[in-house]
């Protein structure tokens, strides 16, 4: 392929060939930028009302959250507080001598002892 470039020059005070046609192209780029921005920001505005609909509808449904490696799962706690809960499986794991990720609490729940 052959390319034809063209070399003019202007005189003092006056723009080249070339600079008008790099003003012109970066005019028309502008327009087409500003046309494509405004018809996404158009189809934007009316996919919007949509989308509180699909939140509220996530926020009803809770969502698992995955569990963390080495975890077997939840433990029902009853008329348990969390930290105690928490205190009474470290002391479990420590008195056995297993790491806490390899024991699996079903459940903790109070006792009322005989005095």
């Amino acid at each position: 392929m052959n390319f034809l470039f063209i070399s003019a020059a202007a005189a003092p005070g006056e723009a080249s060939p070339q600079t008008a046609m790099l003003i012109a192209g970066i005019i028309v780029a502008g327009i087409i930028i500003n046309l494509v921005y405004s018809r996404v920001k158009k189809s934007r505005r009316a996919a919007s009302p949509a989308q509180p609909a699909q939140v509220v509808a996530a926020v009803a449904e809770p969502v698992a959250a995955p569990l963390a490696k080495g975890s077997c799962g939840d433990v029902k706690l009853f008329d348990v507080p969390d930290r105690i809960a928490a205190m009474v499986m470290s002391i479990v794991a420590d008195e056995l001598g297993a790491p806490l990720n390899e024991l699996r609490f079903v459940s903790i729940k109070e006792v009322e002892g005989k005095s």
